[in-house]
């Protein structure tokens, strides 16, 4: 084995166990998701969103959040699945994201909500490659559960600077 070789090997394994830890994983239809819990404010039942006119499709709008407008995306739209009704299971998960001018709060909604997991290092592989054609950026990596695979997100990637920028505005303007 080369000295390149096994130095991205061992860089591979050290990014894999600096992502070890908790997180609070979510189903979008059958797929299931997870986001750090640091990262995780709080989850609350879904509430009356306020549509903000000439946002993206994916942003649902603002909620008044305690005396704060937080907007609101929804995830399925995000990641290109189609809309389902909302149930009694569908939650918003309060997040706090890294933007260039600081923490940004926002809601992201989500067809149920289902644990918390402790997920070691040595259980997470990288994201897929799927060309340049296909972004993966926003996938920390891919925990292995027993059978299951939770795609774990890296929230403060999931949306892009301007589609930030435009959520951010969202809410100032609301």
């Amino acid at each position: 084995m080369s000295s390149k070789t096994s130095e991205a090997i061992s860089q591979a394994v050290a990014a894999m166990t600096e992502r070890a830890g908790k997180y609070l994983t979510f189903k979008l239809g059958v797929e299931e998701f997870g986001l750090e819990i640091l990262k995780v404010q709080e989850i609350i039942k879904m509430m009356e969103i306020t549509k903000v006119p000439r946002t993206p499709a994916f942003v649902r709008g603002v909620i008044n959040l305690r005396g704060k407008v937080i907007p609101v995306v929804e995830l399925r739209l995000k990641f290109d699945m189609p809309a389902v009704a909302t149930t009694d299971k569908t939650c918003v998960i309060v997040v706090q994201v890294s933007h260039s001018s600081g923490m940004v709060t926002m809601g992201a909604i989500v067809d149920e909500v289902s644990e918390v997991l402790d997920i070691n290092g040595e259980l997470i592989a990288p994201a897929p490659e799927f060309g340049s054609s296909v972004d993966t950026d926003f996938i920390l990596g891919m925990g292995k559960i027993g059978k299951r695979v939770v795609m774990l997100l890296d929230v403060d990637k999931v949306l892009s600077r301007k589609e930030l920028e435009k959520v951010t505005a969202a809410s100032k303007a609301a």
